[in-house]
């Protein structure tokens, strides 16, 4: 049923193996469950040249259990006396979403979530979204990726702490959906250690399933990974985003700010460029370099009509603007056919 061969689209933007990296700034809940700041880091991202930005969805009550929801949180990082609290503090409801997303459709970056549960998928639905994100703690939650596939707009997985045995069973049901997706490597350390990145399985996805865009949800510090992500194939890189790495919240300390931001999408449209078509040719600005470092095939010495070419005979001199020195073999063996000066520049019209 699967025909998509690593090409996806959203909101018009294509994203596949010949395109510029897709690049997604995750607010998340960094925004503290105010508008006003969402709409400064949406505004900033944008300004950075993201291609989205991208919060998360949850319905708490039914998500959690209620011992969970109820639980005390003492955090620093608490919105609220009890975790549930906390959480619901830091949701926006519909009004606010739609707000939210006329906001980034007028900056024109595009707009989604993560959707961490059957409720918020449906919320997410009715606000025709142009793709969804799950994050890694669904990577085994079956039944929720069935239920968003079921949707038909690109879907967005990321791997996080799973093995190959459950991105396996997540491409299989992915692939049965028809509907369009990218499998994301990820470590869901917040952040995580440099030895725990494994990019390496970037290039391991590309192999082992030939259908998704494959991507990189980068959660470590700085930008330089996200670069070597896109080189080893990832065409999706997920950064969690703030304007602030000072504020209040668990996210901000390893986020990047708009300047790395900007940086990093710097980097990876120059990279875009530079990876090139994988045909080894010369290009102009090469031309004058190598003519004035490559070599010629010359004369060694003064030499009469008649006399035979030795290796000795021939020397390799710059600039390069005769005959390559790989022809030289051509050439040792054969009489001149002309009276020959020291230096001389030989041609293939010298011998006979």
């Amino acid at each position: 049923m699967f025909v998509q061969k690593r090409t996806l689209e959203i909101a018009g933007i294509t994203v596949s193996d010949s395109s510029k990296c897709f690049v997604i700034a995750e607010i998340g809940h960094n925004h503290q469950g105010k508008v006003s700041l969402a709409k400064e880091m949406i505004k900033a991202a944008a300004d950075s040249g993201a291609s989205a930005v991208k919060l998360q969805k949850r319905n708490n009550k039914s998500l959690f259990t209620q011992d969970y929801y109820n639980q005390i949180y003492n955090s620093e990082n608490s919105f609220g006396a009890t975790y549930g609290e906390h959480r619901e503090n830091l949701e926006f409801d519909r009004d606010q979403y739609i707000e939210l997303q006329k906001f980034s459709d007028d900056l024109g970056v595009v707009f989604f979530a993560t959707a961490f549960d059957f409720e918020s998928t449906d919320f997410l639905a009715e606000l025709n979204v142009p793709a969804f994100k799950l994050a890694s703690g669904d990577l085994k939650n079956i039944p929720l990726i069935r239920y968003v596939a079921a949707i038909g707009k690109p879907v967005v997985l990321s791997t996080g702490g799973g093995t190959l045995e459950d991105v396996d069973r997540a491409v299989a049901e992915l692939d049965s959906s028809g509907t369009p997706y990218c499998i994301m490597q990820c470590t869901a350390g917040y952040p995580p250690a440099w030895d725990e990145l494994n990019l390496r399985v970037i290039s391991e996805f590309r192999i082992r399933y030939e259908n998704p865009v494959i991507g990189f949800s980068s959660h470590d510090n700085g930008i330089a990974m996200a670069s070597a992500g896109y080189a080893l194939g990832a065409r999706m890189i997920e950064k969690h985003f703030t304007t602030n790495r000072t504020l209040k919240g668990t996210d901000h300390a390893f986020s990047l700010e708009p300047q790395g931001l900007r940086k990093m999408v710097r980097d990876l449209d120059r990279l875009h460029i530079a990876m090139g078509d994988g045909q080894k040719r010369q290009f102009e600005s090469e031309k004058e370099p190598l003519r004035k470092m490559g070599k010629k095939l010359v004369i060694s010495r003064a030499m009469k009509t008649g006399e035979v070419l030795t290796a000795s005979d021939i020397a390799f001199r710059s600039p390069a603007d005769g005959l390559a020195p790989y022809m030289v073999d051509e050439f040792i063996g054969k009489h001149l056919v002309r009276d020959v000066p020291e230096e001389h520049t030989l041609a293939v019209g010298d011998v006979g």
